[in-house]
């Protein structure tokens, strides 16, 4: 919910910036606030004693810096099947749907958009995870959300499909909202996902977890955008909507007795080798 509030407000915020400086000038303000927000992270965040939740596999044996042992933790976690699996499925719908957001400012100039629709459009996806993070993470208990991980899945991707008949804005901004709507899922994934790890990993995985997820989202749009050049935007769009729904279909075999129970919480521990990793 911060997440997309954050969005939220950066669109409100850039858009102003935008309309009051230009977009080069914006563009070097956002730089400018980059530089600043690396700066008060490297100076207010506390410095941590090695081994103070756990250490990491480095140093706990004292055999390498922190990227050796960093890399060698993230090794022994991604061996285990329960927890690479885990992580792929918080990785890719997330990446396929950056991908597809990256194609909508293109689309709605192919479309002739008024260029306010612009910001409307990209506005819509925060705001469909914002409310589904809210009601599926409030009214919901968490058997329920597990069940539901391949549910929402489906509801991320399949809007993005429609976008292959060329939706005119309003449609369009409904189908974002409901892509938006369905990255909730990642709620249904949270309890599996923490039960899996071995308990001085956590810190870690979670790590690894969010800057995997950071640098597919990176890849996702370079790919898509490649593909729209062949294709249109309106078909790479639709292709990105297939690539989550396929990952969908992927996780329901996990447990193809049970349908929505791909994300169950009963998983085999994960063996991550030796457990000094945090």
């Amino acid at each position: 919910m911060a997440s997309s509030g954050a969005q939220l407000f950066g669109l409100a915020l850039g858009g102003a910036v935008v309309a009051v400086l230009g977009p080069r000038r914006a563009l070097a303000v956002s730089a400018a606030l980059y530089l600043g927000c690396a700066l008060a992270v490297r100076i207010r965040l506390p410095r941590l004693e090695l081994g103070e939740f756990g250490g990491t596999p480095g140093s706990a044996r004292g055999d390498g810096g922190a990227v050796r042992a960093s890399l060698h933790g993230a090794g022994l976690l991604l061996r285990g099947h329960t927890v690479r699996r885990l992580m792929l499925a918080q990785w890719l719908p997330p990446a396929f749907v950056a991908g597809a957001e990256g194609l909508i400012v293109a689309y709605a100039g192919g479309r002739h958009f008024a260029p306010g629709w612009y910001a409307v459009l990209m506005g819509c996806l925060p705001v469909g995870m914002l409310v589904g993070d809210l009601l599926v993470g409030r009214l919901l208990r968490p058997p329920t959300r597990e069940r539901l991980v391949v549910p929402l899945i489906a509801l991320t991707g399949l809007p993005l499909v429609g976008f292959a008949t060329e939706p005119g804005v309003g449609v369009s901004s409904c189908l974002l909202l409901l892509c938006g709507f369905g990255l909730a899922y990642g709620l249904g994934l949270q309890r599996p996902f923490l039960d899996a790890l071995p308990p001085d990993g956590q810190g870690q995985a979670f790590g690894l977890l969010g800057s995997g997820s950071m640098t597919l989202q990176g890849v996702g749009p370079a790919c898509f955008g490649s593909v729209a050049a062949g294709i249109g935007t309106g078909g790479a769009i639709a292709l990105a909507g297939g690539a989550v729904v396929l990952t969908a279909g992927w996780i329901l075999t996990w447990h193809p007795s049970q349908v929505g129970s791909a994300a169950s919480g009963h998983v085999p521990h994960p063996r991550c080798g030796p457990r000094t990793g945090s």
